[in-house]
């Protein structure tokens, strides 16, 4: 840790820690081919396979998926889970990507977390992975929020540290440790340092240009810091550590926590300094700041409730002016790791701290819209100049003059904290939007399908809008290009479909879905091989036992046939053409009365079987006799075909 961090780090480790498919479901319209499914729900089918014990990679990846594109996020975490711990080789990245979200879906947030990780050391310059390390598309989108500053100094900077400015008449209230010509003075034990009070500047005429000190009802011999006053400049809240009549005061664990205090101005000096109701001797209440209709208090804490080291609440200013139970801002704004120093604009912008989110190196100031009562919204950070590879922290702004004011440790300031000032050329675009268009079209005969629905689905499984298909297939969407959101397409009797789209510039895009039927009518003579999208049954060469390979494939006509009991197939098997046309003949022959007798002896009546050789009669290929052809080829007419009798 540098020596400029030193004082803000110390300060706040000592009383709070706060500084110290969804799916990248870029669908793959190869891997939608097994959701062709012959019957429906295809999920028996597999479900029953392995539940006899015949797992393969091949079958969990089709099952999770089902399960997935059904919305059961709780089964298919358990079955990606056991495709990721038993084919590890076999799982590729959209597997973690899809378990992950399906472990966010049911609150499992370590695990998450974890396969996130493994999803990005499998991927690379891929969207999803963006808030997990910083790749260029990252940066893209900081530079792109960057640029919208012009930051100055602040001329009450001294060599110690200054930070948490606040608004008060018409200058400033501000935190700064520069008390050093005071011997008798309290100092830090941790860094040999004086604790923090509060100062003011340019905010009353006398004493216009001169940082005076705020009175000693207020700064105490502990750290006062992060103020906030009403508009009418009679009562202020702020930061304090917990110090009651005249003695501090430590948890079991003897640290000093902080808390919010009020005082109100009587006669120009602050005085009745009180503690508000919901502060804790076991944890930290800080850095307070208002709603702007005054009902409203933000402010920082690691209360029970909070998902990290410090978390943004709020709570209730009554009209008698109590207060009412904090609430958490929830986990879009909160995140494991350190969210702190609130501030909130009069267009009710929420701006923060945070080494949660991803940032350019430490503390980053971010900001999201609030109006509503929501807290759902993009997070975006500010970008630079007002954010670097340090600590950025305590920003303030108003939206009037679009002026402000933040902290920050990095090298070039005066002091430890330094403060500046800043003006704001052009807003956050908060309202980002992007146009999608496109058609949805049935993938065999090209032809629209109208009527079908397109659904904007967020990163947390969420529904956010939805529309349908005109007269021509076409829809219309108007996406938050601040957010990652999925797009799927569904219509009655087919697979559906859908494509992640990553926060963006805005610009217009076009996707077109072609959607896969997900029943095929069965009739007499269709493959039920080819309707159940089985791997082909191979047989090695002059052998006709089923391979080990091979059994699960036929597990699933089986598992099929006891779904369906009205179901007779008859089972056609072929050979190559090496070999003479009679033994040939004879052997295929043998690999039906194989197949049908594995199919028997795991249950199925011998009447809704039957069985025929073809030998070589119907080759695949053009491997007949003379030609020549590799081991491979002449393996793919060593096969058997399940045909539908009945």
């Amino acid at each position: 840790m540098t020596k400029r961090i030193t004082v803000l780090v110390t300060f706040l480790a000592l009383v709070i820690n706060f500084t110290g498919n969804a799916q990248e479901r870029l669908v793959n319209k190869a891997d939608l081919d097994y959701d062709q499914y012959s019957f429906r729900p295809a999920i028996d089918i597999y479900k029953r396979v392995m539940d006899k014990g015949f797992v393969s990679a091949d079958l969990l990846k089709k099952l999770s998926n089902s399960y997935y594109f059904n919305a059961d996020y709780d089964e298919a975490a358990k079955t990606y889970k056991k495709l990721i711990e038993t084919y590890t080789t076999d799982a590729g990245p959209e597997h973690y990507f899809r378990y992950a979200q399906c472990l966010k879906s049911i609150g499992n947030y370590d695990e998450s977390n974890k396969m996130m990780s493994k999803f990005t050391e499998l991927t690379s310059d891929d969207i999803r992975a963006d808030v997990y390390k910083n790749d260029k598309d990252y940066m893209a989108e900081i530079k792109r929020n960057s640029g919208r500053y012009d930051v100055g100094p602040f001329q009450y900077n001294s060599p110690y540290s200054e930070f948490a400015p606040a608004f008060y008449k018409e200058g400033l209230i501000f935190s700064s440790d520069r008390d050093t010509g005071n011997l008798a003075r309290y100092r830090h034990t941790w860094n040999s340092k004086d604790f923090l009070d509060l100062y003011k500047v340019n905010a009353d005429s006398v004493s216009d240009n001169l940082v005076t000190k705020l009175s000693k009802d207020v700064n105490t011999r502990l750290h006062e810091s992060t103020s906030v006053t009403t508009k009418d400049g009679n009562t202020m809240y702020f930061t304090r550590n917990n110090f009651k009549g005249g003695k501090y005061i430590k948890d079991e664990n003897g640290v000093i926590r902080l808390k919010i205090f009020k005082s109100t101005l009587k006669d120009g000096i602050w005085q009745n300094i009180e503690e508000l109701s919901f502060n804790s001797d076991s944890y930290s209440v800080a850095h307070p700041v208002l709603g702007p209709d005054e009902k409203t208090m933000y402010f920082a804490s690691d209360m029970t409730g909070s998902l990290g080291e410090s978390d943004i609440f709020k709570v209730e200013i009554k009209e008698d002016g109590s207060f009412g139970e904090p609430v958490n801002l929830g986990n879009t704004i909160n995140t494991e790791a350190r969210e702190t120093f609130p501030f909130v604009t009069s267009e009710e912008i929420l701006y923060f701290s945070s080494d949660g989110h991803p940032g350019l190196g430490g503390l980053d100031v971010f900001g999201t819209k609030i109006a509503n009562s929501k807290y759902d919204g993009a997070i975006l950070n500010v970008g630079e100049p007002i954010n670097s590879k340090m600590d950025d922290f305590t920003f303030i702004m108003d939206e009037a003059s679009r002026k402000g004011y933040f902290a920050s440790n990095r090298p070039e300031g005066q002091g430890a904290d330094d403060i500046y000032s800043f003006t704001e050329n052009k807003p956050l675009m908060f309202d980002c939007k992007q146009e999608i268009t496109g058609t949805v079209r049935d993938k065999i005969s090209n032809e629209v399908l109208v009527g079908a629905t397109v659904k904007v689905i967020d990163e947390n499984n969420e529904e956010i809008m939805s529309t349908i298909t005109d007269s021509e297939g076409k829809y219309s969407l108007s996406l938050d290009c601040n957010q990652g959101n999925f797009v799927r397409a569904q219509i009655e009797g087919y697979v559906p479909s859908e494509e992640y789209i990553g926060k963006s510039d805005g610009k217009p895009k076009i996707i077109d879905f072609y959607l896969e039927r997900d029943t095929v009518t069965a009739g007499f003579g269709d493959d039920l091989s080819k309707l159940l999208q089985l791997s082909t049954i191979y047989f090695d060469f002059d052998k006709y036992n089923i391979r080990k390979d091979s059994e699960i494939e036929v597990e699933k006509v089986i598992a099929a046939m006891e779904k369906y009991p009205s179901l007779r197939i008859k089972v056609n098997s072929h050979t190559d053409s090496r070999g003479k046309d009679s033994y040939n003949l004879w052997l295929s022959q043998k690999r039906a009365e194989a197949t049908v007798n594995y199919m028997i002896s795991k249950g199925i009546e011998k009447a809704r079987l039957q069985g025929e050789g073809y030998g070589e009669t119907k080759l695949f290929n053009e491997c007949a006799n003379g030609v020549k052809c590799s081991a491979a080829q002449h393996e793919l007419n060593r096969r058997s075909e399940f045909i539908i009798m009945e």
